[in-house]
């Protein structure tokens, strides 16, 4: 039994009951502690004052809610979960409406690699597994230091095999992160073409289109529109997303170029649709407007969650990622 905030009760004091046994409230001691949270659906009686009653198959688990521009996520650690989630529990907790919600469910457990401190699974909306997600990847280290896990300002995350090294700015929600070097090459993005390409031609959703096809651990098509607002998201995003040519499915971000400095950027996740930032689509879309000699080496990325900082200077060299990472609330899932 949870402890609920008064505003949780029927206005003649009796408790409320949450009939789907997914969810309690935790911790409020956050940035926003005044906060309400609030369920669909409730039924009066059943509990003592002050109590939610819980009904599920007994798996507890304690969670985190964080988010880096919008782009939300719950955060457990291995050490926490008896056993894998499956992809329908993974999906139920990613509703909005039945569950938490949440754009990505990250998992932290211990390192495999030696040059690691900590390992990073990533598992999108839909239950499938990501292999990067630079802003999930900044509220770990957030996390990490909230949580009194390691005292390093300075820590190296294992996920999908790649090493991202995160450095916290002191007195700051900001998180600094080298996201790694991209790759181009069709075959390790993966993506069905001859050879490389600085721009591919593609067909999708009715219309022939230009994108740029790189990876950075995760793979991106990026595409160039005059206003990002009124581009066909809808229907180009999911068309391009689950294109043959894409064996794993992608990630496409749609740029429009304000100046060299400047972008402003809308993303359809794989697995998951449009988000209001994503980490990994920022620093995919600057990666592409570098090849095609449009923009320089530091560029601000507009999303419509805010702006991250993303720096390149070209090939073979990492790309950095900043941005802040927010704690949201803790609380219990009950599965």
């Amino acid at each position: 039994m949870i402890n609920c905030r008064r505003s949780d009760r029927t206005a003649d004091g009796a408790a409320l009951t949450d009939l789907r046994g997914v969810v309690a409230l935790g911790d409020w001691s956050g940035p926003h502690p005044s906060r309400e949270f609030r369920y669909p659906r409730w039924q009066r009686g059943g509990a003592a004052a002050g109590d939610f009653l819980y009904h599920g198959s007994g798996m507890r688990l304690s969670f985190s809610k964080m988010h880096g521009l919008g782009n939300d996520f719950v955060l457990l650690e291995r050490s926490q979960l008896p056993q894998e989630l499956d992809v329908g529990q993974i999906r139920g907790l990613a509703d909005r409406r039945r569950g938490v919600g949440f754009d990505q469910l990250l998992v932290i457990g211990p390192a495999g690699a030696a040059d690691a401190d900590f390992r990073l699974e990533i598992f999108n909306a839909d239950g499938e597994r990501a292999e990067q997600c630079g802003n999930g990847v900044r509220c770990v280290a957030r996390y990490i230091e909230r949580k009194g896990l390691s005292e390093k300002r300075e820590l190296t995350i294992e996920s999908s095999g790649r090493l991202i090294r995160l450095v916290r700015e002191s007195g700051s929600d900001i998180v600094n992160g080298d996201m790694g070097t991209p790759v181009f090459e069709p075959q390790e993005i993966p993506f069905i073409a001859d050879r490389r390409a600085a721009r591919y031609e593609i067909e999708a959703a009715g219309q022939r289109l230009e994108v740029g096809a790189l990876s950075l651990g995760n793979p991106h098509a990026v595409l160039v529109v005059d206003d990002v607002e009124h581009a066909d998201l809808l229907a180009v995003g999911p068309a391009l997303e689950r294109h043959p040519r894409f064996p794993n499915r992608v990630n496409v971000g749609f740029m429009e170029i304000v100046n060299s400095g400047r972008v402003r950027l809308r993303v359809h996740e794989r697995g998951v649709g449009e988000t209001l930032a994503c980490g990994t689509g920022a620093c995919a879309a600057v990666v592409a407007g570098r090849l095609w000699g449009r923009l320089s080496e530091r560029v601000s990325v507009d999303l419509p969650g805010g702006t991250l900082r993303v720096s390149w200077p070209g090939e073979g060299a990492s790309v950095w990622l900043a941005g802040p990472a927010t704690w949201v609330y803790e609380g219990i899932l009950e599965l």
